[in-house]
């Protein structure tokens, strides 16, 4: 999926939109799914969200597919 690189700055990943590997910010964003506020608390699930550094396409995968 990602490999790490030399860099400090990121992760190197193949981008779909520039059609080559670039660098790319990595984090882990916890979300709520719900959109009932009695339920929101317990339908939170971690997402990866990767940037390009290189054109700004933002791609965002659910880590948890239970």
């Amino acid at each position: 999926m990602a490999t790490t690189s030399n860099s400090v700055d990121g992760v190197t990943e193949y981008c779909e939109t520039c059609d080559i590997k670039t660098l790319h910010e990595v984090s882990i964003q916890i979300r709520t799914e719900s959109i009932r506020k009695e339920n929101a608390e317990f339908s939170r699930e971690p997402y990866r969200v990767s940037i390009c550094q290189q054109c700004g396409n933002r791609q965002i995968q659910r880590m948890n597919n239970a």
